[in-house]
């Protein structure tokens, strides 16, 4: 059974049985990113870093005093709603990029900790790699079929992802890498121009006639660069896969989060 997930949009309201779940500190003072939105629209109330308020669950990222807490920390709190998921399984947890946004942390340092969590809740989108089964090996025929101006620029890529050649795993890694935010901005708001041109222009000396230097480049290049992070390689691991030298397996999602 696969989980449900969001575009990390900001919501105002939810049905009923659904509870919002946001990143915190200690002191409850909820006064930005999501926590401010569950103070507002969601019952959070301040003074409360922690637990169940109203229509919504507070998941410490950071102490009293505003710092950031270690990893290994979060993730006691994240096994403790992990728990209280289980323990409440008419109610929908939605849950929003917790630890990853004034907190600081990585979405692969803190997504994996959700892993195994209770079928009732709904995930940011980009959690969705870490928290899905293994992701399959990449080789030089998916490179080829998704590194493709045509998929990416499409209107509806979904409808051309489904005329390729791929496997339901392969589509499954496609759609993610299609849905990662990149370019113009990254999930964070930060601007990941330079960064890709520096991409583009390493591939494009080792392969030859690899893309174009036009309109289309920074979008696929965003793609390029959403699947090096995901899968944890450079760009000369990349210039293998796609001659064809050989296949890349995904990185284990335990390996994600550093302890």
């Amino acid at each position: 059974m696969s989980y449900h997930y969001h575009n990390e949009t900001i919501i105002k309201n939810l049905a009923e049985d659904m509870v919002f779940v946001f990143g915190s500190n200690m002191a409850g003072t909820h006064a930005g990113g999501a926590a401010k939105i569950a103070l507002q629209h969601f019952g959070a109330t301040r003074g409360v870093g922690r637990g169940w308020a109203g229509q919504s669950f507070a998941i410490p990222t950071m102490n009293e005093h505003l710092q950031q807490m270690p990893l290994s920390q979060i993730e006691y709190y994240i096994g403790d709603f992990k728990i209280y998921v289980k323990n409440h399984a008419q109610t929908i947890f939605f849950i929003t990029a917790v630890g990853c946004g004034v907190a600081g942390y990585k979405v692969e340092e803190i997504a994996p900790m959700f892993k195994g969590i209770a079928h009732n809740v709904i995930f940011p989108e980009s959690f969705r790699p870490f928290v899905e089964k293994t992701l399959p090996k990449i080789n030089q025929h998916f490179l080829k079929q998704v590194i493709d101006p045509l998929l990416i620029l499409a209107s509806e890529p979904e409808q051309v992802l489904e005329t390729l050649h791929l496997t339901a795993a392969e589509q499954s890694l496609a759609t993610i890498l299609l849905n990662t935010p990149m370019f113009p901005v990254d999930s964070n708001g930060r601007e990941r121009d330079f960064e890709i041109q520096d991409i583009l222009h390493t591939l494009n000396n080792k392969i030859p006639r690899f893309i174009a230097n036009d309109a289309t480049a920074l979008p696929v290049g965003g793609v390029i660069l959403a699947l090096l992070e995901l899968y944890r390689i450079n760009e000369q691991d990349f210039v293998d896969v796609y001659l064809g030298q050989r296949e890349i397996s995904a990185p284990s999602a335990a390996n994600h989060a550093k302890k």
